[in-house]
């Protein structure tokens, strides 16, 4: 991408080269198996990748949002399920802890996740609490030097296998409140945890678990960050997700289009490929400017975090510009493959599977443009 310094630019390239070789070949299996290639965390962070955009302190590499957007976007051309796992790891459960856990804390766990030692998962949603942050019921209640959880996670990506999973907890007041909601690090082997693998429509390497806590014990010097005030801490952790969330919209939508564009220079109809018909190529066309126009939005949003300024609405245009950018693409390009498009063994019905979580993620698009016409009007609300 011209955009990209020359390091960047050297960066992704590299990326790509690794994407295009070592998970690509393997996606369309990784998918049929419902598996993910936990292998691949130690292999990236070999590679430094894991690090990318974490302190030298904390174990990582340097960079910053813009590497961290290239890293997750060429992984996601090759596999936006493997994407989606390092993306949790790394930008969500990793990200929470760089930025909001005390010392000690932090020091005991982040440089293991990103030395690849260790995975991570971000374990919020429940059966009641989705868009709504405020209703989640999972308790956290103090029992001498520990807390014991009691309740149910439902969609947690990496859940099956993660080593240390941020929970969050109701450690005070009443559900329909922020104030009252903690962060907590549990270890996967903590007794009176137990997992459920979750069937769903795409993203299939990213293994998503139902995780139930029945008077897990978790010690009281495991909080990140502040009593009850926990996950409003991490908010601003979770607002720059959806840059990232858009990054691997931008991968798969690339993959897609690039599947659309080998396709209709090789099938022929009525003695010439498809890309001779002008109604195709103008489908190719708007395919392009849809992802490019959400490529600059990601990329600014990103180059806005980089310079340590807010970026909360820019990160949510980018979010929802992208991820729906993705699904249109994804669609169009299954369209363009006919029946082929339609069968297992393509790959584009994989890139329309998985495209439709991402509008969901990191908060519906729904809330997006809630939060941009809030910004829009100043909160003003009928």
């Amino acid at each position: 991408m011209s955009d990209l310094g020359a390091e960047q630019e050297a960066f992704r390239v590299e990326v790509a080269r690794f994407a295009a070789t070592e998970i690509a070949p393997h996606a369309g299996r990784w998918d049929i198996e419902d598996r993910y290639p936990t292998e691949l965390f130690a292999r990236l962070a070999r590679l430094g990748w894991l690090g990318v955009g974490f302190a030298e302190e904390d174990g990582g590499c340097g960079g910053g949002p813009v590497e961290r957007c290239i890293l997750i976007e060429e992984l996601a051309r090759a596999s936006a399920g493997v994407a989606l796992g390092i993306y949790v790891h790394t930008a969500l459960a990793a990200a929470a802890l760089a930025d909001v856990a005390a010392p000690a804390l932090r020091g005991r766990f982040l440089p293991g996740l990103l030395a690849g030692q260790t995975t991570a998962a971000w374990a919020y949603a429940e059966p009641d609490a989705g868009a709504d942050v405020t209703r989640v019921r999972l308790a956290a209640r103090r029992d001498g030097g520990d807390y014991l959880l009691d309740g149910s996670k439902l969609y947690i990506t990496n859940g099956t296998f993660a080593d240390v999973i941020l929970v969050v907890a109701r450690t005070g007041d009443e559900p329909g409140r922020l104030r009252g909601l903690s962060v907590l690090v549990v270890d996967g082997d903590t007794p009176g945890l137990t997992r459920r693998p979750m069937a769903k429509v795409g993203m299939h390497p990213a293994e998503l678990a139902e995780l139930h806590f029945d008077g897990c014990p978790v010690p009281a010097d495991r909080l990140v960050g502040d009593e009850d005030d926990g996950l409003r801490q991490c908010l601003p952790v979770l607002s720059r997700g959806r840059v990232y969330g858009g990054a691997l919209a931008l991968g798969l939508a690339g993959a897609a289009l690039d599947a659309a564009i080998t396709h209709v220079a090789r099938r022929e109809q009525f003695g010439a490929p498809l890309a001779a018909l002008q109604g195709v190529r103008f489908t190719l066309a708007d395919m392009a400017a849809r992802l490019r126009a959400a490529r600059a939005l990601v990329y600014g949003a990103a180059t806005t975090l980089a310079a340590a300024r807010e970026a909360g609405t820019d990160a949510s245009i980018a979010k929802l510009v992208a991820s729906e950018a993705a699904t249109w693409i994804a669609e169009r390009a299954m369209h363009l493959h006919g029946a082929h498009g339609f069968m297992l063994d393509s790959a584009v019905q994989r890139y329309y599977r998985d495209c439709k979580v991402l509008e969901y993620g990191e908060g519906a698009n729904e809330v997006q443009r809630e939060l941009i016409a809030k910004a829009l009007t100043g909160g003003f609300r009928p």
